[in-house]
């Protein structure tokens, strides 16, 4: 059937490269079920959104040939790993993670120089990232360049569509990692040593996990940590920068902070999408999908759905907080969403303790990141301390 259909649509246009925010806000209300050759169908609608979300019989997560766990997985399989995942992100090991967090923001704060001007994505933002997903994990601070450049080769042969350097990135990951496996393992490793080596013990279906299987975990830790937080970041400072009375507001009520951080991170979210693929023909916007074919979930457009949050471009802390899918909802819920909480949350608070003021640098715009990114590329702001 869609070998018939004409595009609805050009991810790759530059008027949705130049502002992605705006293209698919316009998407959404023109087109918000559309079809494009290369993508298939890309779904913009909070309502759509939801509906996939909760229907994982129809819409499955197993999108790719290669091992993602839990993420690229249905029930039951998908239950039995989440099970093994989710105690590493209980609120007892948040709890002990927390002085790690708060300890390298404020190290990369102390760095700044004296005149207050940072490229905040660059020196803030990405370092942070590494760092942490590093002390997470007990990985040695000797990955924190090459797990940057890492993640820097993934998103552009992501963007470039090159399945050949996707392969080669992946391997190059998978290598890595095996080798902290040997490492450890050679040393006797035992849990509590560190995150890596707890994973190295644990067990399904009755057998300790494969080397294929961990790399599959920590690579899509990884991914999530180095892309996702240090988008988010750069966003919310950003947002803080241009929005004067968000600020103020701000720094005088700091608990208020948990909930305007997932509000600005509604507002302009750090993650463009996630793809499922339906099991059976299904009809969705009056659009006919059928079964085996790729769907695209734009979180960007359905946590700006005026249908859902009014006047969505609006600071707003009084909206419902189920509602915005900002680490996704169902069964596949984001089960990182307390570190990446308690990290933004760390570097939002040390921002405010060490600095009086951040503005933008005159004369030096923020820079855009384009798909498959979202958030800045490059974003110069001065910081005015005391």
């Amino acid at each position: 059937m869609t070998d018939k259909l004409r595009s609805d649509w050009d991810p790759q246009s530059e008027a949705v490269l130049r502002d992605q925010r705006a293209a698919y806000d316009n998407m959404r209300e023109q087109c918000p079920v559309a079809y494009n050759e290369t993508m298939q169908w890309s779904l913009f609608r909070h309502r759509d959104l939801t509906r996939v979300l909760h229907d994982h019989d129809t819409f499955s997560s197993v999108v790719s040939r290669h091992l993602s766990i839990p993420n690229g997985m249905d029930p039951p399989e998908h239950t039995v790993y989440r099970h093994i995942i989710e105690p590493y992100f209980a609120p007892a090991r948040m709890e002990a993670f927390g002085p790690s967090c708060r300890e390298i923001i404020t190290e990369l704060i102390n760095n700044i120089p004296a005149h207050g001007r940072v490229e905040l994505m660059a020196d803030i933002a990405q370092p942070f990232a590494v760092r942490v997903q590093c002390a997470f994990l007990g990985w040695p601070s000797g990955l924190h360049d090459p797990l940057v450049q890492w993640a820097r080769k993934n998103t552009e042969a992501t963007r470039a569509g090159d399945r050949t350097a996707m392969a080669d990135i992946a391997r190059e990951l998978e290598t890595l990692v095996v080798d902290m496996l040997e490492v450890r393992r050679q040393a006797g490793a035992k849990p509590g040593d560190d995150i890596t080596a707890d994973l190295m013990h644990e067990e399904v279906w009755g057998r300790p996990l494969s080397h294929k299987e961990m790399t599959s975990i920590l690579r899509n830790w990884t991914v999530g940590e180095i892309g996702t937080i240090s988008a988010a970041i750069g966003i919310l400072v950003h947002y803080l920068a241009k929005h004067i009375e968000v600020q103020t507001r701000l720094r005088e009520q700091p608990s208020r902070l948990p909930g305007a951080i997932d509000e600005i991170l509604r507002i302009h979210g750090p993650l463009v999408a996630n793809r499922r693929i339906t099991t059976c023909p299904v009809e969705i916007g009056g659009r006919k999908i059928g079964a085996g074919e790729q769907i695209s979930l734009n979180w960007i457009s359905a946590n700006r759905d005026g249908d859902v949050f009014d006047s969505p471009d609006s600071f707003r802390l009084d909206r419902d907080p189920t509602e915005n899918l900002l680490y996704g909802a169902g069964i596949h819920v984001c089960p990182g969403a307390p570190l990446a909480r308690m990290e933004l949350l760390a570097v939002m608070e040390a921002l405010f303790e060490h600095t009086e003021w951040i503005e933008p640098v005159a004369g030096k715009p923020a820079i855009n990141a384009v798909y498959p990114a979202s958030g800045f590329s490059s974003l110069p702001l001065r910081f005015r301390t005391a």
